[in-house]
């Protein structure tokens, strides 16, 4: 259809009878069709013309994004059963299908700050235990492996007393890059297994950007005790070969 869109400087009398003729389906494919096509495409100046189809492409791939971005904002902003919106603010993150958190949210989340909306923060440190007792963010529970986390969450899963209060649950590791991410998944997948879609016992999922490793430094008083024992600790080797085959 480029004979249609034609440059500007083409005759009235060239472009009219194009259109009649293109709304009739009588013509179409017949051999005087063919030969005004031929007719049109030879036009002097045609390479010189501004393209008007690639003005068409354009307009129709923002039409395309337009519609990509709306879907990729429900996406970002409900929670997994699509109830609600998220009530915690989210940063970007290294996992695009995961919601992040800030170390200044979760101090927000621990301090009461969204009290009268959550009902309970569950903070599941995935660290290996002589991580977690090297220092740890207060409340945390620590919950290294797959059966331990489906033990506490989905074995007898929390319900709110007040409907109209939220259960969320925050990851981490050391650097919230491998564990936490794949804990939080996990918990994800299984509660979506044992449930009649959408429904989940845990909607509203979270991980913290940047793990405790960056949450110490910048919050020792809410850890207990104030220190950090990194996963690659000299005197831990044994135990890091261990919970690691026990993971696999």
């Amino acid at each position: 259809c480029r004979q249609l869109f034609r440059s500007p400087s083409m005759p009235s009398s060239v472009i009219r009878p194009i259109l009649k003729r293109i709304d009739r389906p009588q013509d179409r494919d017949t051999p005087v069709k063919t030969k005004r096509r031929r007719s049109v495409a030879g036009t002097p100046g045609e390479e010189a013309a501004a393209e008007p189809v690639a003005r068409l492409l354009r307009s129709r791939s923002f039409c395309q994004e337009e519609i990509e971005n709306l879907l990729a904002n429900d996406h970002r902003e409900l929670i997994g059963d699509f109830s609600k919106a998220y009530l915690l603010k989210t940063v970007e993150g290294k996992h695009q299908d995961l919601k992040y958190i800030s170390p200044e949210m979760m101090v927000a989340v621990l301090t009461g700050q969204f009290s009268s909306l959550i009902e309970s923060c569950v903070i599941v440190d995935c660290r290996y235990p002589y991580e977690y007792e090297g220092g740890h963010i207060k409340g945390a529970v620590n919950l290294p492996m797959e059966q331990d986390v489906e033990e506490f969450l989905l074995k007898k899963p929390i319900v709110p007393f007040d409907t109209s209060k939220r259960v969320i649950v925050i990851f981490h590791c050391e650097f919230s890059s491998e564990r936490g991410p794949r804990m939080c998944r996990f918990v994800r997948e299984k509660d979506r297994a044992c449930n009649e879609y959408p429904h989940l016992h845990y909607p509203e999922l979270y991980v913290l950007k940047g793990g405790y490793r960056e949450f110490f430094p910048q919050y020792q008083t809410h850890c207990e005790p104030q220190d950090y024992r990194p996963m690659h600790h000299e005197d831990f080797k044994e135990d890091l070969r261990k919970f690691r085959l026990k993971s696999r």
